[in-house]
């Protein structure tokens, strides 16, 4: 669908910087000079036009221009395929017979021009025949029009590095708005050698010379015969050097004697309208479309843009990896060319670019971006390169409105830690359990993937990803109690867990029977779950007779010799049935009694 713009300005369209110029082709569908000849009030089907490029001139861009009386027809033919606008002008203008509206549309053909290349092109199918007939005022008012142009900028080696400006539009000039300015900035001439200014307009009519000028840097251009200094819209195409192309001007003036090496801005004027010999004032209508310059002009143009950013979680700092290019240019970008970065308006960092960069070429850095703690949540950050810090740029460049880029950023936070249940072990020794920690990711809601879970001793193990628990199904704790904590992968961000490990004290287990045959296998009393755990505790031993034979404790272990009576003490005792009392001395169990039987 193509836009619609009513009356816009003549204003910057497109800019080509290279080895690059332009050339213009097109006709008129008028007959004649609508002023000289009322008698007809329709338009020629179709016109042609030839484009002859030479073998070293590359094709880069190809724009066709279409225009005419009533509302905006935007679909044509080409060489015989349709053609639809990309962007529509529409104009007014308050004429004696009422309000008349003229339109132009304008498409990018670069794929066209390509691929057809030299030769004839035949323009058709444009009908303003409704707007004629439902109108009289077009033709009564002699301002009944249509015709076509193609502007192609081509790339050729030997020119110089050459700034190409495009600006369209479409604005009236008449003896209501007697003329236009255009001011041409951001330029650095180095050499005026074939230094051109060209446009095209609409409606402009030979017989009507009344103040019609086009200067630059207030020197009026001429280009006599074709275009007189006084008559700059009179139905001519330099390009052909024809003066037929009627109500249609598609005009070229060289220009290299009307600005000079060192100027960094130009003043494009246009005018129309005088007073005749009756001391009336009258005008052309001139309808303007658009004016290309072409100048030796060497500037470089930074801009930058971000590659992906990735913010890390919890965290104010984070990696920015940006690129600096200098495409549209035709000057290097020095290096050291400062970079600032701001936050609503505050500067939050700054840096430089690191080499020169050469004409299309671009630099890539990478750097922190520490965020200050006033910024929560999502932000916009802003980066201008040429940009010292203060808003002033230190490099003249082509275009100075391209600087900056702009891109929103969520600082990611994951939800604060859940904690979960606890985890008991029992004391194997010194306050120490075997864990299964996998248990624990029972616990935790399914709407988590917890096939991401890894488990770590501390909070900035987790959020670094570092120092993970490897073995989790045999864990032994080095604290008591020890805070264990899980990362579970959530995006955009991840969620931290967290339990403890306590381990307490459980029953112990006593065995029925020991052989103390020093055999290295159940050589001794080996009460599991006690000693190391029980620390306070007293292991009693009695013989069958009731006789109290041996007292251990934490650090004596019972290896069926006697340490208590008055016989056979440190002697190995006889095979039998012995009977225990073992205090724990724990307020949390009771006393344990028994029987062991003594075998060899």
């Amino acid at each position: 669908m193509s836009a619609i713009s009513h009356g816009q300005d003549i204003s910057l369209f497109q800019q080509f910087n290279g080895k690059y110029d332009y050339k213009a082709f097109g006709n008129t569908l008028n007959s004649f000079e609508n002023n000289l000849d009322d008698s007809f009030c329709e338009i020629l089907p179709s016109s042609q036009a030839t484009l002859n490029l030479t073998a070293d001139q590359t094709v880069i861009a190809a724009y066709l221009y279409w225009a005419g009386s009533g509302e905006a027809d935007t679909t044509v033919n080409l060489n015989g395929s349709a053609i639809n606008s990309d962007l529509n002008y529409s104009v007014t203008f308050n004429s004696p017979f009422g309000e008349l509206l003229y339109f132009s549309c304008v498409t990018d053909i670069t794929d066209v021009i390509v691929s057809t290349g030299n030769g004839t092109y035949e323009f058709s199918e444009l009908d303003i025949s409704g707007a004629l007939l439902s109108n009289p005022g077009y033709c009564s008012n002699r301002t009944n029009f249509a015709g076509w142009s193609i502007y192609v900028i081509y790339e050729d080696l030997s020119l110089p590095l050459n700034q190409v400006s495009l600006f369209q539009g479409l604005e009236i000039i008449n003896t209501n708005v007697t003329e236009k300015i255009i001011l041409l900035e951001n330029i650095n001439v180095l050499d005026n050698q074939g230094a051109k200014i060209g446009f095209l307009a609409w409606e402009g009519d030979d017989a009507l010379n009344y103040g019609e000028s086009l200067s630059i840097n207030d020197n009026i251009l001429s280009n006599p015969p074709l275009n007189l200094s006084d008559n700059a819209f009179n139905g001519t195409n330099t390009f052909t050097n024809s003066s037929d192309f009627y109500n249609v001007d598609l005009d070229v003036y060289d220009i290299q004697n009307n600005i000079a090496i060192g100027d960094t801005s130009a003043t494009i004027k246009l005018t129309t309208g005088d007073f005749d010999e009756n001391g009336v004032f009258r005008a052309d209508l001139i309808i303007l479309n658009n004016i290309i310059t072409v100048l030796n002009s060497q500037l470089p143009d930074a801009t930058i843009a971000f590659n992906p950013i990735n913010a890390s979680c919890n965290s104010s700092d984070f990696e920015l990896t940006y690129t600096v290019s200098n495409l549209n240019s035709t000057d290097s970008l020095p290096a050291n060319t400062p970079i600032a970065f701001y936050i609503d308006g505050i500067l939050i960092a700054q840096n430089t670019t690191l080499n020169i960069i050469e004409i299309g070429s671009s630099e890539t850095n990478s750097m922190v971006i520490s965020i200050p703690e006033f910024v929560e949540g999502e932000f916009e950050l802003l980066a201008v390169v040429d940009d010292d810090g203060t808003g002033n740029g230190t490099v003249n460049e082509i275009v100075e409105i391209n600087n900056s880029y702009i891109e929103n950023i969520s600082l990611l936070s994951s939800e604060p830690i859940i904690e979960l249940d606890d985890l008991l072990g029992c004391d194997q020794g010194f306050n120490s359990a075997a864990f299964d920690l996998s248990v624990q990711l029972d616990l935790i809601d399914m709407s988590f993937d917890t096939s991401t879970a890894k488990f770590y001793l501390s909070v900035e193990d987790a959020q670094q990803q570092i120092n993970e628990i490897i073995q989790i199904t045999n864990f032994t704790n080095t604290l008591e109690p020890q805070i264990i904590f899980i990362r579970v992968e959530s995006l955009p961000c991840y969620q931290l867990f967290q339990f403890l490990l306590n381990v307490e004290n459980c029953p112990p287990v006593v065995p029925q029977g020991f052989s103390p045959n020093e055999d290295g296998y159940n050589d001794w009393f080996n009460i599991q779950g006690l000693y190391d755990i029980f620390e306070n505790h007293e292991l009693l031993i009695y013989n069958r007779y009731g006789s109290l034979i041996f007292k251990g404790d934490n650090s004596l272990k019972w290896r069926g010799r006697s340490n208590k009576g008055l016989n056979d003490l440190g002697k190995l005792l006889p095979v039998g049935t012995y009977f225990y009392v073992l205090h724990l001395n724990d307020p949390d169990f009771e006393s344990l009694a028994g029987w062991v039987y003594l075998n060899y």
